[in-house]
């Protein structure tokens, strides 16, 4: 592809090294970066907006001295904005949405010297667990081009799994960094409530369901991208409890003993498909081989109570956002301007009132509470991210006219992640096993409120026990 041949050989702060001990340039590694794109993105269709020329400014400009200086990044195409650049939240509504103001963590991204080069595609509004948006087509999954990459980051997920880079921005409302890098073979961490900022524009998303950071191949790439973007901005409305050191030094820390309980039901009591529960036991095996203590157990839970308190958040976020941009627009958005399911969700959201909302935000706040109580026991829970091990293209494409069929196959698909959203629990999709037919099968573990550091000090554990980056796609 490119001229540094060996670039697979790294991540993100191992590339970074390179520039600083000056072995490879920032230049040489865009060009690398941008080869592969251009090599592997007509399969992939995972970067929908390429910004080489800016990134070729940033380097001549001069990168600051951040950890990961020279490397080169991608943003998701959903909320975070770039000034000068183009942002369409996936979504023909939005294209020609041009920034005139940087998000925060995009000042954050700049400041670690990340040399930022396009954004990924995302499914319109980050609204499902597949990455099919109408204005850019379907991203495929780098382990087999007719398979989903998960979403809503499906396209940073597809992007970094095919070797374009090591490490990409993606955000989770629902699932969205865990499930693409469960389906992609990534490390996937949510960070807790509030620990990466979401200003200026907004305080928090989804009612404090969702928030940004990345994914990548590495273990320490994500502990070392969260000590250079997390903490709160001025004016935030609130914060996530400190951490004690760097997250970075937690990674080769020892977990100690933990007691840990695990689970391969749906929150509906249905079994998750067989190869998805066989990975999630034989994980369960190896944190015992490890020296924790693991035993079955799960948190009760009403699944139709949680569907619909998390409808009535988004809905309304999404109605807002339509109305928003129909106000920049200067006239209604109507049906035809998004998604089938897009547009059913903000028509939802208009027959509820201002008391669901509230009692939507009461229960998620319980639900924190319920597994409080929970981790009062356990140190971590152990569960599947996903509950099958792949899906085609096209089963939860967001254009679907079967509603019904939809809505049967998110249930069966992505049960598992949003509960965690709620609570704004850490929670991270390890890549641990792999299916017969050779796709990746996370394992997602959870952590009490605020503590990323047990988290990241388990996922070194594991990837030291178990590796994973020489697993790689064909593509």
């Amino acid at each position: 592809m490119g001229g540094f041949k060996e670039y697979d050989a790294y991540d993100g702060l191992g590339l970074a090294d390179l520039v600083k001990r000056k072995e490879v340039s920032a230049g040489e590694l865009l060009e690398e970066a941008i080869a592969r794109t251009e090599a592997l993105n007509p399969k992939l269709n995972a970067v929908v907006f390429k910004h080489y020329e800016e990134a070729k400014k940033l380097i001549e400009k001069g990168l600051p001295e951040g950890p990961f200086k020279g490397v080169p990044f991608l943003l998701k195409d959903l909320h975070l904005l770039w000034e000068g650049t183009e942002t369409a939240f996936g979504s023909a509504a939005w294209r020609g949405n041009i920034a005139d103001h940087n998000s925060t963590l995009t000042d954050r991204y700049l400041d670690a010297g990340l040399v930022i080069f396009g954004k990924t595609n995302s499914p319109e509004l980050g609204l499902t667990g597949t990455t099919e948006p109408r204005a850019f087509g379907a991203t495929r999954n780098p382990w087999n081009l007719e398979r989903s990459p998960g979403g809503s980051s499906g396209g940073a997920a597809s992007a970094v799994a095919a070797g374009i880079l090591p490490v990409a921005n993606a955000s989770d409302g629902g699932g969205s960094i865990r499930i693409p890098a469960a389906t992609c073979g990534l490390f996937g961490m949510k960070p807790t409530r509030a620990r990466t900022p979401m200003g200026p524009d907004r305080g928090e998303g989804w009612g404090g369901m969702s928030i940004s950071h990345v994914v990548s191949r590495s273990v320490r790439d994500s502990a070392a991208m969260l000590d250079a973007t997390g903490g709160p901005a001025d004016g935030d409305p609130y914060a996530a409890p400190a951490q004690e050191r760097p997250f970075l030094e937690e990674v080769s820390q020892t977990p100690g003993i933990l007691k840990i309980a695990f689970n391969t039901k749906r929150p509906d009591g249905s079994d998750a498909e067989p190869e998805v529960v066989e990975a999630i036991k034989r994980t369960a095996i190896l944190c015992e081989s490890l020296g924790h203590v693991v035993e079955e157990a799960a948190p009760k839970l009403d699944p139709q109570a949680m569907s619909a308190h998390q409808g009535a958040l988004i809905g309304a976020n999404v109605a807002l956002a339509l109305k928003q941009r129909g106000e920049a627009l200067g006239r209604d958005l109507g049906a035809n301007d998004v998604e089938h399911i897009t547009w059913l969700i903000a028509e939802a959201a208009k027959a509820r009132s201002a008391v669901d909302y509230a009692e939507a935000s009461l229960f998620i706040h319980k639900m924190g509470r319920m597994m409080g109580t929970f981790h009062a026991q356990y140190d971590v829970y152990l569960c599947p991210v996903i509950g099958a091990p792949h899906i085609p293209l096209g089963v939860l494409d967001m254009m679907r006219e079967d509603v019904g069929g939809y809505m049967d196959a998110i249930r069966h698909y992505m049960p598992f992640t949003a509960l965690f959203n709620m609570t704004g629990q850490p929670s991270m999709s390890v890549p641990l096993f792999w299916s017969q037919d050779g796709m990746p099968i996370g394992s997602m573990f959870t952590g009490r409120f605020g503590d990323e550091a047990t988290l990241f000090r388990l996922a070194g554990q594991l990837e030291e026990a178990q590796p994973w980056k020489d697993r790689r796609p064909a593509v």
